[in-house]
Order: structure tokens, then sequence, then C-alpha cells
């Protein structure tokens, strides 16, 4: 059931712009692996092998500190209506820190300049391998609206308070690996 393509075809880039949701799957060589879900609002295709998304923050940065140590990452999608489909694409991950020319520009080119509060990364995925499968066994789901408790959240504890909680608790990966989120960016 399953097929395999070195590139997105038109008909992948419809589904993916029809999804809501999508999850990141990533582990170091030694410790826990790591799968997120995240809303499709800050994802983008930069091309037939290329995506990236607007990170924001979370209870944790593990995509980040696997991605510094092993920069295998994959990124699947799931119909949760219409017809049934399972999509990932295979490759390599890297962080684009918040601070560099490249997230600057990549802000300015992919989303008008503007980040929501809170934004802490960007995450970019160029991927070899795309593979489709049937999605039967995923139930079928209704979607009714983004969730609005992160701009909530974003908002109340305000710029200084993202800082003081990524420093708390987005600095080091569950098993203890850094994360680089405050080191200079790379030139």
């Amino acid at each position: 059931m399953a097929k395999f393509f070195p590139t997105l075809e038109p008909h992948h880039h419809r589904f993916i712009a029809a999804q809501h949701m999508f999850f990141t799957a990533s582990a170091a060589p030694t410790g826990h692996v790591n799968m997120s879900p995240r809303s499709t609002d800050l994802f983008r295709i930069l091309g037939d092998n290329a995506a990236m998304y607007l990170d924001r923050s979370g209870s944790g940065n593990e995509t980040a500190a696997h991605l510094r140590i092993n920069d295998r990452l994959t990124i699947m999608f799931c119909a949760v209506t219409g017809p049934p489909l399972i999509m990932r694409l295979y490759g390599k991950g890297r962080v684009i820190h918040r601070d560099s020319d490249e997230f600057a520009a990549m802000l300015q080119d992919q989303f008008e300049g503007n980040a929501p509060l809170g934004a802490r990364q960007m995450v970019r995925l160029d991927f070899d391998l795309v593979q489709t499968s049937c999605g039967y066994g995923v139930p079928l789901f209704d979607y009714q609206e983004e969730r609005t408790q992160m701009d909530a959240w974003a908002k109340a504890k305000g710029v200084d308070g993202i800082e003081d909680y990524w420093r708390e608790k987005n600095q080091v990966s569950l098993d203890g690996f850094p994360t680089g989120l405050f080191e200079a960016p790379k030139a």
C-alpha cells in the first residue's frame, strides 16, 4: 500500500495544503524519541524537496536539541477528514536561529515579516523521500478551529516572560542535550 516518491508531486502539494496538523519526529542516538504535533498555519513548502515551519514556544525544545546532534527529521501528515492518506517527508532538518539573517529573510519571504509572539526559531527540512500510505486506520475527525491558548499564553507572558520561560524550559532536552536557543547564530 505504501508508495515512494523522490519529490513532492502536484497532488501531494494539494494534500498538504488541505491539512490542519502535522507531526515532527526526531531522535538523538541515545535517549528518548520525540514526536510533536503542530498546526500547519506556520508550515510552508519551499519547493518539491524542502519545507519549513516557524516554531513557537513549547514545554520543551526536543527537536532543536536532536537536530544539533543528528539531522534526521521526519514530518508526517495524516488525513482526518476526506479520503484517507498518510504522508511522510524523510530528510535532514536544521534549526534556523531567530537572531540570524536567514531567519529574518525567511520571515519576510514566508510570513510577510510577521512572527507571532513566542516564535523561538524555524525548522527547515530538506527531504529526499516522500512516502504515502493508505491511512485506513486513521479515525475521522471534524476540524473546528485553531486553538487560541498559545496566543493568550504568549500575550500574558510578554516578551520578557517568554524569554524567562525559554531559559527555564527550553535550553536542554529531556535527556540533557543542549538546544542552542541562546547561542549566537552561526555565520
